[in-house]
């Protein structure tokens, strides 16, 4: 059973250990000590372990009885590997499930174009679900268009009505939950004199700001730089901020909501072991008001079941 990520991890396993046991249950993700995964690996190995759930490596797990595959998110990008050795996880699933003579299911609400014309075309089996799970209504969404906030004296990245439905949330004891899919404090910078930005020299794509470390970070090769308040290329003053990652969004939330209580969830705040699974907790456990997190097109909401009745889309 594999997870386009590691955050999704914890709830997946929590769903399988409610059904099958932890005994039956091998868990394998880069997040785990040597030590830990080399335990998990033997366990599949020697087949005490029925069921494998993990990220996209999980596919090479030693398991000699494999009956079924089951790629969750099927359409996300991380499946595929960029980093040595290189591969696409639905590719070797392909290869893994012919040689066994196993299915292959692949799913998603919003499937890869290229897998649904598959299904589409007969070239691979279509199952579609009609309803939600629970027979839960769809929730009812409003898009709100921040040029008009911006006309009427908002600059700030929370519309009206949003800022409105949290302040009922706080008032009712209701938590909310913020989706942006950008990191960092601002998504570049810029000389305004000169027009210059400041790119990662391996990457060649501009730098994003990180408030709290006051570094500038390239989001594909991990490349840093301290920032700057004099542009390298003219030598004048007029750096400016551009963008808004979820540190920014943060920040605005603590000015708006001083009394609130916030958690930030993307990669800034969960490089530590079982980061992941304490914000989550935290949340589930109603210690936290506001969560923000850094969602990049694919994810999804981190919990079991989403209950929001209202969803304010600001774009």
């Amino acid at each position: 059973m594999l997870v386009p990520e590691i955050s999704l991890t914890p709830q997946t396993v929590d769903r399988f250990i409610s059904r099958f046991g932890e005994e039956k249950i091998a868990v394998l993700h880069s997040k785990l000590s040597v030590g830990e995964r080399y335990d998990q690996w033997h366990k599949i190995k020697k087949g005490k372990a029925k069921i494998v759930i993990g990220a996209r490596s999980s596919i090479f797990a030693p398991v000699s009885n494999l009956g079924l595959i089951i790629i969750d998110e099927e359409h996300d990008t991380s499946y595929k590997s960029e980093m040595v050795p290189r591969y696409h996880t639905k590719e070797v699933a392909r290869y893994l499930a012919k040689e066994a003579n196993v299915p292959l299911v692949l799913g998603s609400a919003t499937p890869d174009l290229t897998t649904y014309y598959q299904a589409k075309s007969g070239q691979i089996g279509l199952l579609e679900l009609s309803k939600r799970a629970n027979k839960a209504s769809l929730p009812q969404i409003e898009v709100v268009d921040l040029r008009q906030e911006l006309e009427q004296g908002n600059k700030s990245m929370i519309s009206g009505k949003l800022y409105q439905a949290m302040k009922e949330n706080l008032e009712n004891n209701k938590q909310t939950i913020l989706f942006l899919n950008r990191r960092g404090f601002s998504t570049f910078i810029m000389c305004r004199d000169c027009g210059h930005t400041i790119k990662c020299k391996n990457c060649n794509i501009t730098l994003t700001y990180h408030a709290k470390q006051n570094k500038l970070k390239c989001h594909y090769c991990g490349y840093q730089e301290s920032a700057t308040k004099i542009c390298p290329k003219c030598h004048s003053k007029n750096i400016r901020y551009f963008g808004a990652g979820t540190q920014k969004l943060e920040e605005q939330i603590h000015l708006l909501f001083p009394n609130a209580t916030t958690i930030r969830m993307d990669v800034d705040t969960v490089s530590k072991k079982n980061s992941h699974e304490e914000i989550l907790n935290e949340f589930r456990q109603k210690k936290v008001d506001i969560l923000i997190r850094n969602s990049n097109g694919s994810q999804r909401t981190p919990f079991s079941q989403c209950h929001l009745s209202r969803c304010y889309c600001s774009r």
